[in-house]
């Protein structure tokens, strides 16, 4: 992972509360099912509830690292973009590939990076493209599929 993981205001609070969640209600209805599952009496090694409560017991607690190792890592993106006009993590960009009706994206960091909501990652093919151009010009994106280009039509 990056040394510095770029974030939104708005990422930042989903992943803090996340986090929390996590900790203060997730790890604790995790470990009263573990003792749950100890207390039906049956042998614990055959225990099939015992051993789904331990793989999500060991997924809280990989996610709790995960997202600590993430926040750790967080440089805030300010919204209020300083190059207006100029794409950059925070933008909302609409974009037209010829033939295709235009498409609206928001210009996240990795960490919040959500393609059915429209946000896409700074570091993935169309992101990258993107990065630093700005409305009216054109943009060879190198995708894994092959190389296409978009027309970028607006910045916000």
């Amino acid at each position: 992972m990056a040394s510095t993981l770029y974030i939104t205001e708005e990422g930042l609070k989903k992943l803090t509360e996340e986090l929390d969640y996590l900790r203060k209600e997730r790890r604790q209805e995790v470990a009263d099912r573990l003792h749950n599952a100890i207390d039906d009496g049956a042998d614990v090694l055959e225990n099939a509830e015992y051993e789904a409560a331990m793989n999500e017991q060991a997924f809280v607690e990989g996610r709790i690292s995960e997202l600590e190792m993430m926040l750790s890592m967080v440089k805030i993106v300010d919204s209020h973009h300083t190059n207006k006009g100029i794409v950059e993590i925070g933008s909302t960009v609409t974009v037209q590939e010829e033939d295709f009706d235009p498409e609206v994206y928001h210009i996240v960091g990795l960490a919040e990076a959500d393609a059915d909501a429209g946000k896409i990652s700074h570091d993935s093919p169309l992101g990258k493209a993107l990065m630093n151009h700005k409305a009216g010009e054109m943009v060879k994106v190198k995708a894994p599929a092959g190389v296409f280009e978009v027309k970028i039509l607006k910045v916000d």
